[in-house]
């Protein structure tokens, strides 16, 4: 039996209904889409950044804040994207969620 945090021996069974075990194969399914799309958006602001330099470098009047808060935000999604991935692959190792004997 798993302990508590208070050192008491106790079991607590949360069952999980249809409709979030249903959620959860999906988020589990999806992993690899969640992988893409963090790659994708690294990538993307990679090449964001690449470019926007470049732009800078060749005529020094080129505004580049606003940009820069556009590439913040595509790495942010894509580190969520990535916390996504993460979630799904632990789901995956869960495996069977109904958990009910």
């Amino acid at each position: 039996m798993p302990l508590c945090p208070r050192g008491l021996n106790q079991v607590n069974h949360v069952w999980l209904t249809d409709s979030e075990i249903r959620f959860a194969g999906r988020a589990a399914r999806r992993g690899r889409l969640f992988l893409a799309l963090a790659w994708g958006g690294v990538s993307i602001a990679l090449a964001l950044s690449v470019f926007y330099g470049y732009r800078r470098w060749t005529d020094p009047s080129f505004p580049v804040g606003v940009r820069a808060v556009v590439v913040l935000l595509i790495l942010l999604n894509a580190r969520q994207n990535l916390r996504q991935y993460r979630y799904a692959s632990l789901l995956r190792k869960l495996g069977d969620l109904r958990g009910r004997p």
